[in-house]
């Protein structure tokens, strides 16, 4: 969709990347030789830190040279806290494919997590709904601490160590871009900066460091965003049943869109200033107004005062996701409101479509930095992360009006899609990936 946005000025950075990087090169003749990496990820976040990952535990990559750059501390999770944290991810079963694929699964299995099963949706200016389920009732997707994600991948990059460099506390601060035309005084890796001022060179960087990325920013790839003039709102509801619960609830707004997820995480776009105020709005919007087939969600007994956190929404989309010897992977290429709660799921996929075109490359022994396959990443990338940020953002602004048309047109629209199994199976199918 961003890329559409942005018109033919995109096309012209576009071919001028595909001669060459836009930013200017400096030569090093004469530098000392730094430590040439074949792959730096830069970002060591969530999907940074599966990305390193990745690549550490396939064999296709055992005798190449991997560096996490990470500009925090190391995290240590010595033992699991009573409390939740509020920070949590919807993860898909796609998603943790990927994590199980080098080990991290195992991890997060054996500390907390919880499955959700079933997904209901419904309008809050009329009974429309629609509800997501499945005959053999198999997991949906699972609701995971981010702490506990971080943990997981933590503990799998210390194993292969021998493969994986991690340097924490290390963050990026310039990136020298090589010359489109290899030269003898000119290195034909990229160049990159750290903050204590030592440098280093690798043949692939791959930008995992946030939508404020300085990768995507270094490499002059524009990006294309918004602000939704919103804030959600994240807070731990304590539920007045004792009861397992594994549907996942969400009632749109006019003001936006509020859900309550297993295990009692609750989102809502208007910043609550109580947690009695909190409570009273809780319940009453999650409950339908009509007695109805529907299912009821479980009544909310109070809210952890200390656990609301509050950050603002928006979406964002980098017109390019590759240039020679650069890719970008995360919020670092897309950013996405969480209504879908897809937004590490993309990045996840991002690392799974990567890690794919570079398996193949080295395979083939091809340069993994090479255009030749860095393109195909981007094609697979773009078709669906467009598509799936632009259903959002519809839905979003769909949401947001209770002018009268527009609501007939959603009620609709939730009840032909509810009516219709093989499209809900279809929805299903695309969000699980």
């Amino acid at each position: 969709m961003a890329a559409l946005l942005a018109g033919s000025r995109v096309g012209a950075a576009r071919a001028a990347a595909r001669r060459g990087p836009l930013v200017s090169c400096r030569r090093w003749a004469g530098a000392p030789a730094d430590t040439v990496y074949d792959v730096v990820v830069s970002g060591g976040g969530l999907v940074g830190a599966a990305m390193a990952c990745a690549l550490g535990y396939d064999i296709h990559f055992h005798d190449k040279k991997i560096l996490l750059l990470e500009a925090g501390p190391k995290k240590v999770l010595e033992k699991l806290p009573e409390t939740y944290s509020n920070r949590v991810s919807s993860i898909s079963p796609g998603s943790a494919t990927l994590l199980s694929s080098f080990g991290a699964w195992d991890h997060i299995c054996n500390m907390r997590y919880r499955a959700f099963r079933r997904m209901q949706v419904w309008d809050a200016c009329s009974e429309a709904l629609i509800m997501f389920d499945k005959d053999n009732l198999d997991d949906m997707g699972y609701i995971v601490e981010n702490d506990v994600i971080m943990h997981a991948l933590t503990k799998q990059l210390e194993a292969v160590s021998d493969r994986v460099t991690v340097l924490y506390r290390s963050k990026a601060v310039g990136y020298t871009w090589p010359s489109p035309i290899s030269m003898a005084d000119s290195s034909p890796w990229v160049h990159i900066t750290l903050g204590d001022g030592s440098t280093l060179q690798t043949k692939l960087l791959i930008g995992a460091d946030g939508h404020n990325s300085g990768v995507r920013q270094a490499a002059g790839i524009q990006n294309v965003s918004w602000d939704y003039d919103q804030s959600a709102v994240v807070a731990t509801l304590h539920l007045s049943e004792v009861t397992e619960n594994n549907v996942a609830w969400q009632r749109f707004l006019p003001s936006g869109p509020i859900a309550l997820l297993p295990w009692s995480d609750a989102n809502h776009t208007d910043f609550v200033d109580s947690a009695s105020t909190m409570l009273h709005y809780a319940v009453a919007f999650l409950k339908p107004t009509k007695v109805s087939a529907r299912q009821l969600p479980p009544s909310v007994a109070k809210v952890d005062a200390k656990s609301r956190v509050l950050f603002p929404l928006g979406l964002g989309h980098a017109a390019e996701y590759v240039r020679p010897r650069l890719a970008l992977i995360g919020d670092a290429a897309h950013r996405v409101h969480p209504l879908a709660g897809q937004g590490v799921n993309m990045g996840f996929g991002d690392i799974s479509s990567l890690v794919h075109h570079l398996r193949t490359a080295a395979f083939d022994g091809k340069d993994l930095g090479s255009m030749s396959h860095l393109t195909g990443y981007e094609t697979d990338r773009q078709r669906h992360n467009t598509a799936l940020l632009a259903a959002t953002d519809l839905l979003k602004r769909l949401y947001s009006t209770s002018a009268t048309p527009l609501v007939l047109l959603r009620t609709w629209g939730l009840q032909a899609t509810n009516a219709v199994s093989p499209l809900k199976e279809q929805i299903m199918a695309f969000a699980s990936k």
